[in-house]
């Protein structure tokens, strides 16, 4: 079955579809944090009726609006690539990837784009507090687009609340509550969210210091640092917290992502977690059931993946091994086994659509499975495995070892998130003791320090995404479907220039952003709020 997919539309479209999602995220993620830094700002001046805070507010809230503007423009295309690009996808899920992304334009769309215009036009024009009712609405409206899309996306990573329709082969919505307050969606909504939160204080706290460093609008940058720093504290609060969560989810529902994230080949308890690590030889290479870690060097702490993942310093967590090969000890069924039951469900199928207006018997009969909840969790649930079925035991052996993640992407993406999380952190700690203290503009390293974590934001947030996405790979649908069996069934050819029009419109994008905030940034806030 494998030898019949054409891999060149398949790589040309996921690259295509990456590159949106991730110019895309360059723009989110300062949005969702910058919104509410921004409205707090707002309440500060209508509180203490400072006009120095309506100047400090009108700064940050230009910068939030320029880049408001192009990450729209991004997510346009991106939701477009659905129908162009993923058509099998969207007819097999489309009942339910749909909903939350229809309650998304429809609901939190619409609330930025009202208010968003008092927000930017009504200074003067309507009442403090209805301007400050504004400006909270559309930091708002801005999260909860990025919920109902997280929701879809979690979706993607977790499965539940619908059932199969063998009649139109499509996935229906049954519990929409399921959806939305799945375990997946709630962890990666607030991990993902609150990982914004601190992007956008990072931001402010570095720009801030570059005006202390040019010795420019020390008040204005003082007061910023104290705003975004004690907002960038609790965020990271919030982030490891919700880490740990989305971290115990991944391992429940996807166990191969969990041992990619680490590394782990060889199930064990008591499994430590590799801090820092460097690999010698890259772990993707001819991964097979002899295959094995090899580092360079690691740093270890004891037991504690295994109290990530369960919450038990002596937990069984499984490796790339045990979930390939199976585990007979810990319950852990082989992807051959796997793989047998989701293309039995797939002749299924193709037995039942053959048989419809032939024999009405026969029909009834292949039917029944798609209503036995015992066949659909034992069975069907493996379906998207089926794909990689092959009549020979060797080359299904080696189909199995097809279905692991790259690893070392997975692996270092992961460690780089975790280490900068700590750094921002601690640097938001230092920042604002140092200006509380009166201290931060003689700390001129310090400055420096912050003023350069502004693009290691940007590196942190990206992986994050690297982790999620690439991670639950071959799976554009975990356990349902590969990627493989999701692309439209275009012209390769079509994909690649598409992809290079929308690189050189995206990095055009992206350099008109720089330039634009670079301009406003050194004109720096107008003076008397104006």
């Amino acid at each position: 079955m494998l030898e019949s997919i054409d891999y060149t539309l398949i790589n040309w479209s996921r690259a295509q579809f990456a590159l949106t999602a991730m110019f895309h995220w360059i723009f989110v993620p300062l949005t969702l944090g910058l919104g509410f830094i921004v409205a707090f700002m707002e309440t500060i001046y209508v509180k203490t009726g400072k006009e120095e805070w309506k100047r400090i507010t009108k700064f940050w809230m230009k910068l939030f609006g320029i880049n408001f503007a192009i990450g729209v423009a991004t997510g346009i295309i991106l939701e477009f690539e659905f129908g162009t690009n993923w058509s099998n996808y969207s007819w097999f899920v489309g009942d339910i990837f749909g909903a939350p992304l229809a309650i998304e334009g429809i609901m939190a769309f619409f609330l930025e784009s009202t208010f968003i215009a008092v927000m930017f036009f009504g200074w003067g024009k309507v009442s403090k507090r209805f301007h400050l009712t504004a400006t909270w609405l559309t930091a708002v409206g801005a999260n909860l687009s990025a919920l109902w899309i997280l929701v879809a996306n979690a979706w993607m990573q977790n499965p539940v609340g619908m059932k199969f329709n063998p009649e139109t082969a499509r996935n229906e919505m049954v519990n929409f509550w399921d959806v939305l307050f799945s375990g997946t969606a709630v962890s990666k909504f607030l991990h993902t969210t609150t990982s914004g939160f601190v992007l956008a204080a990072v931001f402010v706290v570095g720009i801030s210091s570059w005006f202390l460093l040019k010795n420019r609008h020390q008040l204005f940058a003082k007061r910023s640092i104290i705003v975004a720093s004690t907002f960038g504290i609790v965020a990271s609060i919030i982030l490891i917290g919700t880490g740990d969560s989305s971290a115990k989810d991944v391992a429940k529902y996807q166990p191969m992502k969990f041992a990619a994230m680490e590394s782990v080949f060889e199930g064990k308890t008591n499994v430590p977690l590799i801090a820092v690590g460097l690999f010698g030889e890259s772990p993707d290479e001819n991964i097979n059931k002899n295959s094995k870690e090899d580092f360079l060097f690691k740093v270890e702490v004891p037991g504690m993946l295994s109290f990530l993942a369960f919450s038990d310093f002596n937990a069984f967590v499984p490796g790339i091994k045990d979930l390939v090969l199976g585990n007979e000890k810990h319950g852990i069924m082989s992807f051959k086994e796997k793989i047998k039951r989701g293309y039995e469900a797939q002749q299924i199928l193709k037995a039942f659509k053959a048989a419809k207006g032939v024999d009405e018997v026969e029909y009834q009969r292949l039917k029944a499975h798609f209503d036995d909840p015992v066949w659909v969790d034992n069975y069907f649930r493996y379906f998207g495995y089926g794909n990689y079925y092959s009549p020979d035991p060797t080359q299904l052996e080696e189909n199995a070892f097809k279905i692991v993640p790259p690893i070392s992407m997975t692996f270092y993406a992961f460690h780089i998130m975790v280490i900068l999380g700590g750094h921002f952190l601690l640097l938001f700690i230092l920042m604002l003791f140092l200006t509380i203290k009166g201290k931060i503009e003689n700390m001129r390293w310090v400055l420096v320090i912050a003023l350069w974590t502004i693009p290691l934001a940007y590196i942190a947030s990206q992986a994050g995404w690297i982790v999620a996405e690439v991670g639950r790979q071959p799976w554009v649908i975990q356990d349902l479907m590969p990627t493989m069996t999701a692309v439209s069934k275009i012209d390769s050819a079509s994909v690649m220039l598409t992809f290079w029009l929308f690189a050189v419109t995206f990095v055009g994008l992206a350099i008109a952003e720089i330039r634009i905030m670079i301009k406003q940034i050194s004109i720096g806030p107008k003076e008397g709020g104006k």
